[in-house]
């Protein structure tokens, strides 16, 4: 169906994706969130959290790891919160449905947090933060993983790649922060693996905890529950700061894990995803006059672009510019996957 080397059209790859997910016994509602969120990240060029990870999310229906036509349970609620039970889920339809209630409560009292146990994968992180964003509000969007993360000084995988996702609302366009607090996430390998390509020292550790290149053997460990895996950011140690992306994946786990009383990361897909998240929204008009302040902002992003550059460099970027310029681009011109995944995109056809 999709041809090697030629740029797809987002709005078929959208479609294609839909599809996929219907068949594999997601709702209407269900599978439009799912394509959106896959495409959005190929739009933006994180492929690694993008179209590539439909055959997985098949492969887990199948499983009985993620469960379909599943509502989030409310478990909890006050006027600033909620906890909510994801029912074992579609993520990115859990995760939809909280935000849009948090984005409700948080309109009313200004701020709203939710915690969310038993869910699935998600998706981009910055999904979600940045639809909080686009409602005037500051996003924050957090969730525990697989256990795929080496703490400092440790050689086990005990923590998740553990994604923290800001979005602030300025005049110009939305400031969007979306990072793992690894180095890297597991979509990288996986891209780097299937593109036969070894990964940069640096990424990830052997069962040793010492440093490797070797994609597949890293990924295999990851399979396995074994020994090494990714490093925290900041790399090995503390000499260049790996003890503070440790601290920031640990604090992620305490939000997502601690407060929604759910799965941290090392007891997660255990039969089930089991995944927990944390959302935030806060309105911007709780500090003032909303058009004032993201004014205000403005004037810092202005400041930043126009300070003299580095030697060599010609541009400095907002965070989210790449992503939303690549996602400019793409809509124009179509989304180009790499083989691999094309491969994978067919076969799904053919089912």
């Amino acid at each position: 169906m999709f041809e090697k080397n030629k740029r797809i059209n987002y709005t078929e790859l959208k479609e294609f994706s839909r599809k996929v997910m219907r068949k594999a016994g997601c709702s209407e509602e269900e599978a439009e969130i799912v394509a959106d969120v896959l495409v959005e990240a190929d739009l933006r060029g994180i492929h690694s959290h993008g179209v590539s990870r439909l055959k997985r999310y098949v492969q887990h229906i199948k499983e009985g790891i993620i469960e379909p036509n599943k509502d989030p349970d409310i478990i909890l609620e006050t006027d600033l919160s909620l906890v909510v039970d994801g029912k074992n889920g579609v993520g990115q339809y859990i995760a939809n449905k909280v935000i849009d209630m948090v984005s409700k409560k948080a309109k009313t009292s200004g701020v709203c947090i939710a915690t969310v146990r038993n869910a699935n994968h998600y998706g981009i992180a910055g999904y979600y933060a940045e639809k909080i964003a686009k409602n005037k509000m500051i996003g924050i969007a957090l969730t525990n993983t697989a256990p795929l993360v080496v703490p400092t000084f440790s050689k086990h995988m005990l923590l998740g790649t553990n994604p923290i996702a800001f979005a602030i609302p300025a005049n110009s366009k939305i400031i969007l922060v979306d990072m793992a607090t690894s180095i890297v996430s597991r979509g990288k390998l996986e891209l780097y693996s299937r593109q036969r390509e070894k990964i940069p020292l640096g990424w990830a550790v052997n069962q040793k905890g010492k440093g490797t290149d070797d994609p597949d053997l890293v990924l295999e460990n990851m399979k396995n529950r074994s020994r090494g895996g990714l490093l925290p950011l900041g790399g090995e140690g503390e000499l260049f700061g790996g003890h503070k992306g440790y601290g920031l994946s640990l604090l992620v786990e305490l939000l997502t894990g601690g407060l929604s009383l759910g799965n941290f990361s090392y007891e997660t897909y255990n039969k089930q995803g089991g995944i927990s998240f944390f959302f935030m929204a806060i309105d911007l008009n709780i500090f003032g006059n909303a058009e004032s302040i993201k004014k205000h902002i403005d004037e810092l992003l202005v400041k930043i672009r126009n300070s003299e550059k580095a030697e060599n460099c010609e541009r400095i970027y907002i965070h989210g510019e790449k992503e939303y310029e690549k996602r400019d681009e793409n809509i124009l011109k179509g989304i180009m996957l790499d083989n691999p995944t094309i491969e994978s995109l067919n076969e799904l056809d053919r089912l």
